[in-house]
């Protein structure tokens, strides 16, 4: 017998009427306000102020050593971070979503969001080259233009993405709520992991969360484009589904005895187009006998 949990698991028979998120005055205002926090993290390490002081305090500090009971369990919990495997996890559920819904839209937007993120991200990691703690060569200093690609943290800004667009496309307030709660945790968990096992600055980190929650903001922004590709993408499916109904139509379905030819298809004759000249045959191919004079 099945239960209301088992039912919701079938497809919907209609796409429901979802939502949009727009960009209201509350998400330009936090918008403009992680624009400015933003700014002001890269300032303070190009300067070299109190804040890669304090990176420099907490790398020297060394906390994977000074609590290595927690090292094996957060080894682990990191990977919530990368790029690939919460990529596919999340990929994953979209999927499901997106078939029970009769809609693109999740997976379009799971896919606008980390382009924006390796957009961003990357330019500003390729442009200002910090190095890492485990590769820093002078006590004090910032590690800028050095080849690296550390700053701001890719984990942790890919942890507030991959995580948040789950809240981002949460169909009810309550579990928007939710949501957003269990991705702030994950992803202030996976930026405090690397702290800890000294793969990144705390600077790093701080960047990284306003670097991902900048993606998440903008997303209403790309609405309209993902809206576009959307309806390309399901007319392009329906002209394909049409062309294949077509030509397995245009298929003859006769019965084939066993062993015996199969039937060909030959197209129609064009009209005006003179039937050949067929000679006749004797009966089993056989000629007339000739008669005697």
């Amino acid at each position: 017998m099945r239960t209301d949990i088992f039912a919701r698991l079938d497809r919907e028979p209609e796409p429901p009427k979802i939502e949009v998120p727009r960009m209201t005055r509350t998400r330009l205002a936090l918008f403009g306000g992680t624009s400015a926090f933003y700014l002001v993290m890269v300032v303070a390490v190009l300067l070299s102020t109190w804040l890669v002081t304090l990176d420099w305090k907490i790398m020297l500090f060394r906390p994977y050593q000074q609590w290595p009971e927690i090292h094996g369990f957060l080894d682990y919990y990191v990977v919530l971070g990368q790029r690939g495997p919460t990529a596919v996890m999340v990929a994953a559920w979209l999927g499901w979503r997106s078939w029970r819904q009769h809609t693109l839209r999740p997976l379009l937007c799971l896919g606008a969001a980390l382009l924006l993120l390796n957009v961003s991200v990357g330019a500003v990691k390729l442009g200002l080259g910090r190095l890492g703690p485990h590769y820093a060569t002078q006590v004090g200093s910032a590690e800028l233009f050095a080849g690296g690609d550390i700053f701001p943290s890719g984990h942790t800004a890919n942890a507030v993405v991959t995580w948040g667009i789950l809240a981002y496309l949460a169909t009810t307030p309550r579990a928007r709520r939710y949501l957003s709660a269990l991705s702030a945790v994950v992803a202030l968990g996976v930026g405090l992991t690397t702290v800890y096992l000294g793969t990144h600055w705390l600077s790093d980190v701080l960047l990284g969360w306003a670097a991902g929650l900048l993606v998440l903001l903008a997303l209403p922004w790309c609405e309209p484009v993902i809206a576009v590709a959307e309806s390309w993408i399901l007319a392009a499916r329906d002209r394909v589904r049409d062309r294949l109904r077509d030509r397995r139509r245009l298929v003859p379905s006769l019965p084939v005895a066993s062993g015996g030819p199969r039937p060909g298809f030959f197209p129609p004759r064009p009209a005006g187009s003179e039937e050949p000249v067929r000679e006749k045959v004797g009966v089993a191919g056989r000629r007339a006998p000739a008669t005697r004079g």
